[in-house]
């Protein structure tokens, strides 16, 4: 024990002090000396041959100091002062600034000094109360007995003694017979203090050793002088505190009990509103009824998202919670000898933790199934649109053709005519011929749209079946005609080469322009820039043919001008249209003027499309930039908590502190997750189904970054729970950093001594030394400290069953028969305890505790309200009645 002041010798005690410490030390030197028949009378003078002061330390500690020199000269008076002083020293005192000339000298300051010393080592040391000693644990037994009482708030042992109440109450709590403690009154310092004194002195065999005036006279006392005073009542009712404490241990106990069942309670609501959770939600991820529209199936997919991005993460955090709730309470429970806590069948953290698994597959299978539908659902979109717009540009064109196949024309034409009408006839099937590739492309659009279930197939394939009956009865009609014409073709010789011609050239022409026009207005749906770009091409291509296209369109021309010019030459008159053709110079004219319009048209909307594209790399890269940088970044956290929590270096407070800086960085670190979901919810919105710009998805983040959180949370709770079974254990910082180092020294050669010991290659942490003497011993014994380290049999142990184990025979825990043994001692020995008892003992709320769980106690001639306390004792541990 260190001295508490050092006495400088250089400065001078506060006269006021000075005057509190001699009456006070005197006094109380007094009071051991006169067990020896004697006293003193001046404390700087009477200690000066060391004779009086070596008779106080026999006294005081009950052991003989060695002979002391009879003689009256200065070294006799020295030597025995110095046998005093090396007495103090093997005590464990260190002594400062005091010599034995001082103390033969008469030095005041000195003398109190080396009497102070002896007060703090033979009267405060030694106190103790619930971890707290000496000075502290005084104080916080003056707090603990005077916290009841009104107008008394113990902070000091200097001005919290002024008013005097405090030594009143002091004195009230253990004989309330002494001092009728309601009639004191704040206002009257002195005579609180003097009642204090007298009736300490009367009935306490507590001396006198302050003057009240001088404490109220004082704006600070002395506070050796009040602690030296103070701790003769600590010692004057120590046999009281017998029963304190056992009320304490009782408190102490119950209060853990209490704990654990509102941990319990609060982990079955948690798990049972989880598990409802689930339980509802399944279905909702179940249900694969596809929607028939984009619209509706895009509000699927952006409800999925909205789960995603709010309900789920709350429950992602109850989840973790839970395991940590589950985690503190068992190992609450282990430390103080209570039975592991078992939840309500299909509650326990494995059954969530399956049930968490089977939402996470149903969760991943119901947005592949959304974005598959959605896909579907665009490419029917095209098709169906394709479909229309073909099928309007055929039934256009076959519009009055079965009609005019059935006209029998021919039967009272001319010789003209008939051959006019042959040729017609003949560009005709020409024509029906270029569309045989437009009908077949309808019907394998039509198959198309059947085979990916389109919602309106029945329409599609009623069209397609009218487009297909119609063109095979053109077919038949078409052979009919021509039969016929055949027929009497014979009849006639004279044919107009040029009208015939210019069918023939303009009829295909035509159909190239009908073609060319439907090409320049075909829709089409690209997912890359190389698709697009491949479009582009194929238009180069087309616009380089245009030129010759429009040298046969000048030769057509030509044909007709040739006719005009043949009639104008021979007075011919051109009565009415081309007798071969439907088709007119007019007619083709307009329709180039078309096409010609058409081009620039098809340009821009391929490169708006170009633009479209290169948006999605833009986006693609975006998100891919972000994602190379998140997906380390988690790794590598992972990787830095792992490397804390092995470390050994610093105390568990600082590992916590470090584990709580990674726990803040990582929350700082949401707001780039929220960036990376915008990104990836525009590429949906987009459309975006692929990037090769990196290997890490949105939903490899998402597992990424929820498992990062668990990890840390995790972590933290096992550091937690080792500064609990640190504190529980009694277990010092240098104790627990040797049984890590042991155990990761161990965890990095578990492998092949887990080879050695048979264990299937499982991790088997333990400290190794203890763990090879076993082996040493036999299977038998390694057997059975493995139940002990891991009782559910699965081939790991863990570092906190590691320290239990190897602090299970020290470890000082509360058991069922201590506080048994409290009770008894509250209850006076008696085999049961009255109501009265235990509220008069123990705090209300855990006595009514108490009062609400105990059982009636039965036997012969019990008081009323009598309690049985054995087997309530026995419950706390869930053990039978001892």
């Amino acid at each position: 024990m260190t001295q508490e002041d050092d006495w400088d010798r250089d400065l001078l005690l506060d006269p006021a002090w000075e005057k509190q410490q001699r009456k006070t030390f005197t006094a109380w030197c007094n009071s051991h000396l006169r067990k020896a028949g004697t006293q003193i009378e001046n404390i700087e003078e009477d200690f000066r041959n060391g004779l009086k002061l070596m008779l106080l330390l026999e006294v005081i500690s009950g052991e003989r100091l060695p002979k002391p020199d009879k003689g009256k000269m200065r070294f006799h008076k020295i030597a025995n002062v110095n046998k005093a002083l090396d007495y103090i020293s093997s005590k464990g005192v260190k002594l400062v600034s005091i010599g034995a000339e001082e103390i033969v000298d008469g030095n005041l300051k000195m003398t109190l000094g080396m009497i102070w010393t002896i007060i703090l080592r033979f009267a405060i040391q030694d106190i103790s109360v619930e971890e707290t000693s000496a000075k502290e644990g005084l104080l916080l037994w003056c707090q603990r007995k005077t916290a009841p009482y009104r107008n008394v708030n113990v902070q000091n042992f200097h001005i919290s003694w002024k008013d005097g109440l405090a030594l009143c109450a002091l004195i009230h709590r253990h004989r309330p017979d002494l001092i009728d403690y309601s009639k004191l009154r704040k206002d009257d310092p002195i005579g609180n203090l003097n009642t204090a004194f007298e009736v300490a002195e009367k009935y306490l065999d507590i001396p006198k050793m302050l003057d009240a005036e001088d404490i109220v006279n004082t704006p600070k006392p002395d506070e050796k002088a009040i602690m030296t005073y103070v701790s003769c009542f600590y010692h004057a009712f120590a046999g009281a505190e017998q029963a304190e404490t056992a009320a304490n241990r009782i408190c102490k106990v119950l209060a853990v009990n209490q704990e654990n069942e509102r941990l319990m309670e609060e982990y079955e609501k948690l798990a049972s509103e989880l598990l409802e959770w689930i339980r509802r939600t399944i279905p909702w991820l179940e249900n694969r009824v596809a929607e028939q529209t984009m619209r509706a199936m895009q509000q699927k997919l952006e409800d999925f998202r909205d789960y995603r991005r709010v309900h789920k993460p709350p429950r992602v955090q109850e989840k973790c919670q839970l395991e940590i709730n589950f985690n503190t309470l068992q190992t609450k429970l282990r430390l103080s000898n209570r039975p592991a806590f078992m939840p309500s069948e299909g509650k326990m953290v494995s059954d969530i933790a399956n049930a968490w698994k089977g939402l996470e597959q149903v969760e991943k299978g119901y947005e592949e199934w959304l974005l598959t539908e959605i896909r579907r659902l665009e490419r029917l979109d095209h098709l169906a649109e394709k479909f229309k717009q073909k099928c309007s540009l055929h039934e256009s064109w076959t519009a009055g053709k079965e009609q005019l196949l059935s006209q029998k024309d021919y039967e009272t034409a001319s010789l003209m005519e008939i051959r006019a009408l042959m040729r017609k006839h003949e560009a005709f099937e020409s024509d029906l011929a270029a569309h045989q590739d437009r009908v077949e492309q309808i019907a394998a659009i039509a198959q198309e749209l059947n085979e990916l279930d389109y919602h309106d197939a029945a329409s599609v394939n009623t069209r397609c079946q009218g487009i297909c009956d119609q063109w095979d009865n053109l077919g038949t009609l078409t052979q009919k005609r021509r039969d016929a014409l055949e027929r009497v073709e014979k009849l006639w010789e004279t044919i107009d080469q040029l009208y015939l011609e210019f069918a023939k050239r303009a009829a295909p022409f035509n159909n190239w322009m009908d073609g060319a026009m439907e090409d320049l207005q075909d829709m089409f749906i690209v997912h890359s820039i190389e698709e697009i770009q491949s479009l582009i091409t194929a238009h180069d291509q087309y616009k380089a043919t245009l030129p010759e296209a429009d040298k046969e369109r000048i030769a057509i021309m030509g044909i007709q001008n040739e006719i005009t010019k043949i009639a104008q030459t021979y007075g011919i008159k051109l009565v009415g249209v081309n007798p071969y053709t439907v088709l007119s110079p007019q007619d083709i004219t307009n329709k180039w003027e078309a096409v010609k319009q058409l081009v620039p048209l098809r340009d821009q909307m391929l490169q708006e499309e170009v633009a479209r594209q290169q948006a999605n790399e833009r986006l693609r890269r975006s998100f891919a930039a972000q994602a190379n940088i998140i997906g380390p970044w988690i790794q590598t956290k992972m990787e830095e908590i792992g490397h804390v929590s092995v470390d050994i270096t610093g105390s568990l407070e600082e590992q916590m502190n470090n584990l709580k800086q990674y726990e803040q960085n990582i929350i700082n670190y949401k707001s780039n997750i929220d960036k990376q979901e915008g990104d990836h919810q525009l590429i949906q919105e987009a459309l975006i189904f692929d990037n090769k710009h990196t290997n890490y998805t949105m939903e490899h983040v998402r597992v990424g970054w929820e498992q990062l959180l668990t990890t840390i949370a995790r972590t933290i709770n096992e550091v937690e729970n080792q500064i609990l079974t640190r504190d529980a254990k009694g277990i010092s910082q240098e104790q627990l950093n040797e049984f890590r180092a042991s155990f990761n020294h161990f965890d990095r050669v578990s492998e092949t001594l887990g080879a050695l010991l048979d264990t299937n290659k499982h991790k088997v942490k333990c400290d190794i030394l203890n763990l090879i003497g076993c082996f040493c011993q036999g299977e038998v014994e390694f057997a059975r400290i493995m139940t002990l380290v891991d009782p559910n049999n699965t081939g790991v142990v863990t570092f906190q069953a590691f320290i239990d184990f190897m602090t299970r025979e020290t470890a000082e825990t509360d058991t069922a028969e201590q506080v048994m043994a409290s009770f008894k001692i509250l209850a006076s020995d008696k085999p049961y305890i009255t109501v009265e008892e235990l509220r008069r003992e123990l705090p209300p709320e855990q006595a009514e505790y108490c009062i609400s769980r105990m059982t009636k106690y039965i036997g012969p001639e019990v008081a009323l309200g009598a309690l049985d306390y054995i087997s309530f004792s026995s419950a706390l541990y869930g053990e039978s009645d001892l």
